[in-house]
C-alpha cells in the first residue's frame, strides 16, 4: 500500500510555493519523492524553497512567475516539460491573502475585486489549462486546487476571498468531469484557518483567536497539509476526482461560526 504513495520519479509544479501553506506541500513532496518545480512572484522564497529540494537528493527549479499573466504561466510549463520530460501533477496554491483585508461591499474598488480574481481564480484556470494538453498528451495527470472553507461559507467583509476560493471549487468539478476521459483527475484541498505569516492581516480579524472554538481544539499548522497533498498526487488516490478534501479541524462539520463567538450550553454528564 505505501508503494503507491510514493512520489518517485513524479515531476510537481507548484505555485505559490516559496513560503506557508505551499512551502509546507514541497516539503513533503520533496520527501516522497518528487522533483519540484516552485513558482512564485518573489524569487528569494522559491530559490531558497528550491535548494531545500535539492538538498534531500531531489531535483527542482524556481520560476519566478506571475499567474495572473497567462504568458508567464505558459513559460512555467514549457520550462516545466522541456526540463523533465513531462508534468505529473499541478498543485494551484498561489492566492492572495494579505490584500484580502476587510472592507464593506460599498469600499472596495474595481482594482481590489480585479486583482484577487486575477490571482486567486484566473491564475488556477491558466495553470490548469496549461498543464491540461501535456497532461493529456501522455495520457494521465493529477491538477490539485487549495482553496478554503472560505470557498463553502460566508465570512463577513472579505468578498474577494470566499467568491474566488469558491470559484477554484467549481473550477475543480468543471475540470474533473471535462478531463477525466484523458486521464486526468482533478481536486481540491480545502484549509480551515492556519495561521502563516501572510495570515497576519486585517482579515484575521474574522477569525477565532484560538482554535477553542474547534472540534479538535486547536488552530492547523502549515504541515498539516503536506500529507494531503501527497496523498492527491500520489497512485494512492486515482479513482478519486471532483472531490474536495476539508482539513480544518472539524471547523465546518461542527458548524463553528468563523466570528469567535459560539453558544455556550450546558452538557449533561
Amino acid at each position: 500500500m505505501l508503494e503507491r504513495l510514493s512520489l518517485d520519479g513524479k515531476t510537481v509544479v507548484i505555485t505559490g510555493g516559496g513560503t506557508g501553506l505551499g512551502l509546507a506541500m514541497v516539503r513533503a513532496l520533496a520527501r516522497a519523492g518528487a522533483n519540484v518545480v516552485i513558482a512564485g512572484r518573489r524569487t528569494g522564497p522559491i530559490e531558497d524553497a528550491a535548494a531545500e529540494v535539492e538538498g534531500l537528493g531531489r531535483e527542482a527549479m524556481a520560476i519566478p512567475t506571475d499567474v495572473s499573466d497567462s504568458g508567464q504561466v505558459d513559460r512555467l510549463i514549457t520550462t516545466t516539460v522541456d526540463r523533465f520530460g513531462r508534468i505529473d501533477v499541478l498543485i494551484n496554491n498561489a492566492a492572495l491573502v494579505s490584500e484580502n483585508v476587510r472592507k464593506p461591499i460599498w469600499e472596495i474598488s474595481d482594482e481590489e475585486w480585479q486583482g484577487a480574481m486575477d490571482v486567486n481564480l484566473n491564475g488556477a484556470f491558466f495553470c490548469s489549462r496549461a498543464a491540461a494538453k501535456p497532461m493529456a498528451d501522455q495520457g494521465r495527470g493529477k491538477i490539485i486546487n487549495v482553496a478554503s472553507g472560505f470557498g463553502l461559507r460566508g465570512g463577513r467583509d472579505i468578498y474577494m476571498y470566499c467568491c474566488s476560493k469558491g470559484a477554484v471549487i467549481q473550477l475543480t468539478r468543471v475540470l474533473s468531469f471535462s478531463l477525466a476521459r484523458h486521464g486526468i483527475t482533478a481536486n481540491t484541498i480545502a484549509p480551515g484557518f492556519i495561521p502563516t505569516s501572510s495570515t497576519d492581516v486585517d482579515m484575521r480579524n474574522t477569525l477565532p483567536p484560538s482554535g477553542d472554538f474547534l472540534p479538535i481544539g486547536k488552530l492547523g499548522v502549515p504541515e498539516d497539509l503536506g500529507p494531503v497533498a501527497v496523498f492527491l498526487a500520489s497512485e494512492a488516490s486515482d479513482y478519486m476526482t471532483g472531490e474536495t478534501i476539508i482539513v480544518d479541524g472539524g471547523g465546518l462539520a461542527g458548524g463553528i461560526s468563523p466570528t469567535g463567538h459560539a453558544p455556550l450550553a450546558d452538557l449533561e454528564p
